[in-house]
This record gives C-alpha cells, structure tokens and sequence, in this order.
C-alpha cells in the first residue's frame, strides 16, 4: 500500500469543483469589510466573518501595525522563550490581564496554538479533562496532545456533566473545558451550571471565549463577564484573530498557571512569537474595544435583527443573542447548494457540514459585524428569502 493512496481516493472535493458547488477558498481581491470582492464578484456582502467588532479595516489598527513594522521590522526570528519577546508583547500581556481583571497574560502566535498550547501543558497523565461534545477542534487536538485522561459529555448537558464528575470523584485532578460561545452554533455554555459543580467536585475550569470577547459583556471581557462569574473561571483562552482584528492568541488566569505554561508548554516553547504588526494591531483594538461600547452594542442590535427576520420568514433559527446565527438545513448537498446560490446573489455564508456536524444537522452559518447595517440586513433577508423558496427551506 502506497501513503499516497488516501490521497488518490479522496475525490469528494474534486466532485464538488466540477458540479460548481465547492464553497471554499473563495479569493479575496479586497479587505475584510461589510462588502467584499471575492472571486472576482465586487460587492458581495460578507455575513461570513469573524470580524465582530469591523476592526480590521479600522485606521488606528492598520497604522499600528505600520508602524510596528517601521520599527520593528516584519518579524520576530525566534520563539517568546528565547529571542523572540519584544517589549511590545510584554506591554500588551499587561494590559489584556488588566482588561480581563486576571492576574496574568501569556501571548501565543494564533488562536489554534493556544489551545494546544495550555490543555498540553497544565494538564498531564493522571489528570482528567472534561469536555462539552460540541467545543472547537483546537481543544480537541490540546487534549490529544496531553496525556489526560478524555471525559467528552453532551453538548450544554449538565446532567451529563455531573454524571461524569461523580465517576471521577472529588479528589482526581480535573479541568472542564468549554468554549464560552460556541463557534457554529452561537449558543453560550451554561456556565453558572459548570461554576456550581467545578465547586461541587472540586475542579478547575478553562474556557475557550475566543468569540465571546469583545462581544459580550458590559466591558467586552465575553461571557464570564456576561454572567458575572469572572472570578469563578480559573482560565479564559482568548484570540486576538476576531474581535481584535489580528492574529495570535492568549491566556489569562493565575499568574503561577501563566508562569507554568510559559515554561512547559512545547507549541510556546517551539514556535516563533507574534509579528510586531500582530501584537500593534492587537494592541490598538483593545484600546478601540475600551473606548467604544457602541461597536459592541449596534453589534448585538443587529444581530437580534437579523436573527428575528430569518425567523419570521419561516426558517429555523437557534435562539441566542450572538452574532452567530446559524441556519439550519439538514441536507449536505443542499447547504452547498444554498451557499452557491446566496453567493451568486452577492451574499457570501459559511457551509457547516460533516464531520463538523453530523450530516442530518448541516447548516449555514452567518456571522455578522458591527458596521453591517439595517439596510444590509434587509438586503441579505430579501437574498435568503429568494434562495429559502428555491429550496423549499420555507
């Protein structure tokens, strides 16, 4: 047998090309905003992205990282442990864990590495980690990295949770992890439920609020913020490739735990720190993200808006208050089909299908930002309204 064979056999993609209905790795001839051009199609308005807080094309943001660049060149030639730490991301450590009232900030190059690089290096063999079916796939990977002991329980299902933590007793060694807004579906963990059973069995709590801050909360601090629980929750991972229009990572928490991981955690350790542009243009988000609660409160305006809309117009929405809305399809073929055809009318959405979701609860994820408008919203109803018939989705 030959490695190459998978390679041969997987023809799904290929299938998809040829039919037109492959819905990934559209080019972007423009910038990330409230309307793109994408594949060459101007105009096309994005509901498709993560760009919560509509940073990225901010003029503070994009000349920090200018002149970051100016002064630090384009990169940092090294990892944080060793040549790799500019004032900068010290400077930034301090001020996202006196934003986050924790004790302690440890930056990370991306999102996905900072998954991995926390659960890997708090958690070890003899340890158990306790984890919601539906969080992202980076925790999943941080898990397989660490030698503990995997408890995976029902997606939001504190029974289950609790069934678990009694199996494992009081007096094992625990962390539960869960994202704080869950990335495909929007909907929030229940974190008053988690915070009164990590008390109950005694465990530590991590949560993933790479789409919660920013977003949610009086201050943006995200959904331990929003439940008023932030003193409960022992570690809160964060991504600066979101709301704060920039790539890398963070975690913030006790600064003993931040002072452990900088030490032991390999995906730290053995990978190249944040770009200067990267940390700048973090740095200047947060600053506009402090000043500026209206982004966060237009944002979830227009996100009840959007969401009721699809609602009245006959198609089934989770509830929630987030920016992220799935639609829910049930159909593989059929969600590629609808992203094909909202594109072809100028709205770009994120197909959500196997083995993110199990193929009977396939669906179309929309994301929006807090510079979208009311009459963009209504637009992209009229689009959904169109394809919705098309497709006998209402």
């Amino acid at each position: 047998m030959d490695l190459f064979d998978k390679c041969h056999q997987f023809v799904d993609a290929k299938e998809a090309i040829a039919a037109g209905l492959y819905p990934y790795f559209h080019e972007l001839q423009s910038g990330q905003d409230t309307e793109v051009t994408m594949s060459n199609k101007d105009n096309v308005l994005m509901i498709g992205s993560n760009n919560y807080l509509g940073l990225t094309s901010h003029p503070r943001v994009k000349q920090a990282a200018i002149d970051a660049v100016e002064k630090y060149g384009s990169g940092c030639s090294g990892s944080r442990f060793l040549n790799g730490t500019l004032d900068l991301h010290v400077t930034l450590e301090n001020e996202i864990a006196r934003f986050m009232k924790k004790e302690a900030c440890l930056l990370f190059s991306a999102g996905f590495i900072t998954n991995l690089g926390i659960i890997s290096a708090i958690t070890s063999r003899g340890d158990y980690i306790l984890c919601d079916r539906a969080n992202h796939a980076s925790i999943y990977d941080g898990c397989r990295l660490s030698f503990a002991k995997l408890v995976k329980y029902d997606h939001n299902d504190m029974e289950d949770l609790e069934r678990h933590l009694d199996k494992i007793g009081k007096d094992s060694s625990k962390l539960i992890i869960t994202d704080g807004v869950f990335s495909m579906e929007g909907d929030l963990a229940n974190l008053p439920e988690i915070v009164k059973l990590a008390k109950k069995y005694n465990a530590r709590i991590m949560v993933d609020d790479a789409h919660g801050i920013g977003v949610l909360g009086e201050n943006g601090r995200g959904t331990a913020e929003y439940y008023g629980l932030e003193d409960d929750i022992d570690l809160i991972m964060g991504t600066f490739s979101k709301s704060f229009a920039s790539l890398g990572g963070f975690m913030v928490g006790p600064e003993l735990a931040c002072h452990f991981v900088k030490h032991f955690s390999r995906p730290l350790i053995f990978t190249a720190s944040m770009t200067p542009a990267s940390a700048a243009s973090a740095f200047a988000a947060l600053e506009i993200i402090k000043a500026e609660p209206q982004r966060r409160r237009h944002l979830l305006e227009i996100s009840d808006y959007f969401r009721k809309g699809l609602k009245d117009l006959g198609f089934t929405v989770m509830d929630g208050i987030t920016p992220v809305i799935p639609v829910f399809v049930g159909d593989m073929e059929k969600t590629f089909i609808a992203c094909k055809l909202l594109f072809d009318n100028g709205v770009y959405v994120n197909p959500v299908v196997a083995p993110a979701v199990s193929v009977d609860e396939t669906m179309i994820r929309t994301s929006l930002t807090a510079t979208h408008t009311f009459e963009q919203m209504d637009h992209a109803l009229e689009i959904f309204a169109l394809v919705g018939h098309q497709l006998d989705l209402i």
